[in-house]
């Protein structure tokens, strides 16, 4: 009966939401301004207006006036599908040599620099047709000679600083298979400056430093080449496209390619792609949209119209297959099954992703349902890849212990049966139109939610299938069980698949991109272009920062005995919900895995599954997060569905059941997924940084060991859960109702006791204070190496914050950092590369530094100089100083806490032991910061202090000899690592 009534009532609130859906017309409609036509789709929710300059240059405004801050997106119909056959990487290169300037923008004297500038460009045609060894390396050295010269000219990295000056967040670019997108988020105030340098930086691109950046591109793929899981993708890619450039040319390119690049090759790409008709500039944020479009229209109306032809290919053979691919790597295994779907836009490209989230919502999926919440598998999902001609539809899923790929594909393939045939439950699509409502509502608030959409429309179809965006669940709702099952039996085939097995082993295919000897060229670092400073002088006008008043932003009451701290949501029908608890894992140990038990245990009444769908069919979620310190209960979602919501909860966390069977699968799948850990690199650094931190005992290997693991039982588990809300918790609301309502809602069906239990004595860890060099050494299968640093300095205090925030701007935190300049802009010994000094998020706790080089293993020793020079002595530039200064600045004028982030700053603070808004702080002390403090700051923590060095590689790469050089050296079993 009960799960009969949860089903009636969810149906009941989505046939609310279906209706919604359904209200609405959608159509294109037109309009002008100031001559310039523009056309927008009605009862669109972001008043999107697409405009087309004379040129043919499509420019998208959306407006949003939650913060004084802007996302733009400068994109290009373009990427590797378009790169030349005999020039593989072609889009990719050109994307890394946009940012280095103009004629007038990162050169102190263009006319001395072309003359060097040419040259390098005539060598590399030269390069590029040469295949005696001997000879190319003798080109090569003159290639690195003539771009000493011309560095000594130009001035590194200049662009960058000047979008950091301006206060962008964020200076970025992607290239991908049929676009390159340009990225900033800039304060509302620098929109005219960020619109003048971009009609520049794309009027008059000069491609200068190439060579180092080249090398930063040969970083980029080794870095690839140690990514399991891109190899993966670029395998899939491959097998469904065995004839297009989909999968036949990757966006970072060949080995051979990028070993002979030609600039002229290039210039050419850019004349041909990088025009009006093939670009669109996209923003989204707090502007005036007839004041921006005007701008627009004269930065850019020089740009002349030159149609272009977009990739074009012989349709795909159908698949005959299936097609079966092993990939061999250190990293743990798992099984990806691949179908190749419709053109964007299409009926079928809808019905797939659909269908992907039939198969996996995160909640009530199949693959949710039947193979997680059972735990038949370790973890599988399935997600749709749209393209303009074509999709990727994937299947993944990871094995559990003593379990084959081959069993957990056949698991795979039957959740494609069951929706084959049309055995799910009918409410399944009224609940994902429901939830994808939720998404659209939480959407609208982000700048960069937004320009995505609107991103991807335009590199879809310029556009045109905007309409289609807007009016999908609409759509949506018009789907029908029938047509999924019809759909589903014409989409998967009995052989129009590929199946990619990631196993583990060695790969031996893999060639490394040779390391080619480079002289370090300057970077200029101090010098200023005419241009930045007749840019930096154009008049703005000032944001007025905001800081948080908690006493008044914050309203605080009862909810029963329980401490209420409550923010309202004056701009949706959306709630949050949390419940804090002061204690963690370092209070219990197995808090964590409790956690994850209660996903597959229900009560007397209800199933774990039923649970889900009911969440899932009211467009609500849960979730219990177990961090070190504090555990907080999330319940969010619709507000007419808040109560129901919170009852589901409570009702599960107090009256959870134990379920033998599920805990014996969970404690497999944690052993199996703590075993996969260890293959994982990434992780692997971060036991070696705690290590490095703490010592042998630390937060990252305080865990159950095998045998307590095994030995755990239910009745603890399920004793913790009961428990836990008899511990002191604040329980904290976001959302629409009034602070007096809310807690008299919540006290009616959260039940607290009147006095609370005190909570377990937690652990304390305490970080080493170095005394002299250590190397931490563990061996990975891997081509590169990487390195981190890490030092512990001096205890919490609030008035370091603001001299920390100013060194890391100028030091390591971005690419006008001293770090990046040097490392990777003026030597070419990495592809990524950063220093930060971390300011602890408590007040018992110290500062900390931590920096990081991943480099080619032949590359370490450079590296590792090169970081230990920066470290020991700080170079000085007024101009990066000075742009350091004012990107703070910029940042904290523009910073907005809002929602229940307003709740999160607080708990933040006190933390710190500060009952205020720290930034005000910061804000009304900047002018004061001076260059001097920061180097008194860098020789006082960092110059010539002792370091433990965290060092990940290969140890057929990495030579003992040289690690003990730099200091002592102990090398890290895994098991020391990770505890287990």
């Amino acid at each position: 009966m009960k799960l009969k009534l949860i089903a009636c009532v969810a149906a009941s609130a989505l046939l609310v939401i279906h209706a919604r859906a359904q209200q609405k017309s959608y159509q294109w409609m037109a309009g002008s301004t100031d001559g310039i036509p523009y056309r927008y789709v009605s009862n669109d929710p972001m008043n999107t207006r697409f405009y087309t300059l004379k040129n043919g240059l499509t420019v998208i405004l959306t407006e949003n006036k939650k913060e004084p801050r802007i996302t733009a997106k400068i994109a290009v119909r373009a990427g590797s599908n378009t790169d030349p056959k005999d020039h593989t990487g072609l889009a990719h290169y050109l994307e890394h040599l946009l940012f280095k300037g103009t004629s007038e923008m990162g050169s102190t004297s263009y006319a001395k620099e072309k003359p060097y500038l040419d040259r390098i460009e005539n060598l590399y045609e030269q390069y590029n047709s040469t295949t005696d060894t001997a000879k190319r390396r003798a080109i090569y050295k003159e290639i690195d000679q003539v771009s000493g010269e011309a560095a000594k000219i130009s001035i590194a990295n200049e662009y960058t600083k000047l979008m950091a000056t301006m206060g962008s967040q964020g200076t970025n670019a992607h290239t991908w298979v049929e676009e390159t997108v340009y990225e900033e988020n800039i304060p509302s105030t620098s929109l005219n400056k960020f619109l003048k340098v971009q009609a520049d930086r794309f009027r008059d691109p000069v491609f200068r430093i190439f060579h180092t950046e080249l090398e930063a591109v040969y970083e980029e793929k080794n870095r690839t080449m140690d990514n399991d899981g891109w190899k993966v993708m670029e395998a899939m890619h491959r097998n469904l496209f065995p004839t297009s450039n989909y999968g036949q040319q990757t966006t970072i390119g060949t080995i051979e390619h990028l070993k002979n690049p030609s600039l002229k090759a290039i210039r050419q790409y850019f004349d041909k792609y990088y025009v009006p008709d093939n670009m669109a500039i996209i923003l989204a944020g707090d502007f005036n949209t007839e004041a921006v479009i005007k701008e627009v229209n004269k930065q850019f109306a020089y740009m002349k119209s030159s149609p272009v032809t977009g990739y074009e290919h012989a349709p795909e053979p159908e698949i005959k297959g299936p097609v079966v691919t092993n990939i061999l790597g250190p990293s743990a295994e798992n099984v990806q099954i691949g179908f190749r779907g419709g053109p964007e836009g299409s009926r079928e490209a809808m019905m797939a992703d659909l269908l992907s989230t039939i198969l996996a919502n995160g909640k009530a999926g199949l693959i949710d349902l039947n193979l997680n919440q059972q735990q038949k598998i370790l973890s599988g999902g399935a997600y749709l890849r749209q393209y303009k001609d074509y999709g990727v539809f994937d299947i993944y899923a990871t094995a559990k212990q003593e379990q084959s790929l081959e069993t957990v594909k056949d698991l795979l393939f039957e959740q494609i049966d069951i929706i084959k045939k049309g055995n799910f439950d009918d409410q399944l699509l009224k609940a994902i139109v429901a939830n994808y409502k939720l998404d659209e509502i939480r959407g609208l608030s982000s700048n960069d939610n937004r320009a995505s959409q609107l991103m991807q429309s335009f590199i879809a179809n310029k556009g045109e299938g905007w309409i289609k965006n807007v009016s999908y669940l609409q759509a949506l709702s018009k789907i029908t069980k029938k047509d999924v099952v019809d759909f589903a039996n014409q989409f998967f085939k009995a052989d129009n698949y590929t199946v990619i097995y990631k196993r583990k082993g060695e790969d031996k295919s893999i060639t490394k991109v040779e390391k080619p000897a480079i002289t370090p060229v300057a970077t200029n670092d101090n010098l200023e272009s005419d241009y930045v400073k007749k840019v930096n002088a154009l008049p703005a006008t000032p944001v007025k920062p905001l800081w948080i008043d908690y006493t008044k932003a914050i309203q605080k009451g009862k909810a029963g005995s329980a401490e209420l701290l409550y923010v309202p949501n004056k701009e949706n029908e959306l709630f949050s919900l949390y419940y804090r608890f002061d204690m963690g894992s370092w209070n219990n140990k197995i808090l964590p895995i409790a956690a994850s038990y209660l996903s597959y245990i229900g009560t007397d009444k209800n199933s774990a599954e039923a649970i889900n769908k009911a969440f899932y069919n009211i467009a609500c979620n849960y979730a219990v997060n177990v961090g070190t310190e504090n555990t907080t209960i999330t319940i969010s979602g619709l507000q007419e569905n808040f109560e129901k919501a919170a009852r589901l909860f409570e009702d599960l966390l107090l009256n959870c059941k134990a379920d033998e069977a599920a805990l014996t699968a969970l404690k497999g799948r944690l052993a199996k997924a703590r075993a996969n850990r260890k293959l994982d690199k990434g992780a692997i650094m971060q036991g070696l940084s705690s290590y490095a931190s703490y010592g042998a005992n630390n937060p990252f290997n305080y865990t159950l060991s095998d045998e307590e693991l095994k030995n755990l039982d239910s009745k603890t588990l399920i004793d913790a859960l009961h428990q836990l809300t008899g511990y002191k918790h604040t329980a904290m609301y976001f959302g629409p109702v009034t602070m007096a309502a809310i807690s008299k809602r919540i006290a009616a069906f959260h039940k607290v006791p009147s006095a609370f239990n005190d909570y377990p004595r937690g652990l304390t860890f305490n970080r080493t204070i170095q005394t002299a060099n250590q190397v931490l050494f563990t061996n990975y299968d891997m081509v590169q190496s990487e390195i981190r640093w890490m030092r512990n300095t001096e205890a919490y205090d609030p008035a370091k914050e603001l001299t920390a925030d100013v060194f890391n701007n100028y030091f390591g935190g971005g690419m006008g950092g001293v770090v990046f300049q040097t490392i990777r802009e003026s030597k070419a010994l990495a592809y990524s590369t950063y220093a930060l000094y971390l300011t602890p998020s408590k007040k018992e706790d110290r500062y900390s530094f931590i920096a990081y080089v991943g480099s080619q293993a032949d590359k370490m020793k450079e590296a590792i100089a090169g970081m230990n020079d920066l470290i020991n002595t700080l170079p000085k530039s007024d101009k990066s100083f000075e742009s350091a200064k004012a990107s703070l600045k910029n940042d904290l004028e523009t910073d907005r806490i809002t929602n229940e982030g307003i709740l999160f700053s607080y708990l933040a603070a006190q933390r710190k032991g500060l009952n205020y808004d720290i930034r005000k702080t910061k804000y009304e002390q900047l002018g004061g910061i001076n260059f001097d403090n920061i180097r008194t700051f860098h020789q006082q923590e960092l110059s010539g202090k002792p370091y433990t060095y965290c060092v990940l590689g290969s140890d057929k790469k990495i030579k003992t000899d040289d690690l003990e050089k730099i200091g002592q050296v102990k090398t890290l079993t895994l098991e020391e690592i990770f505890g287990y």
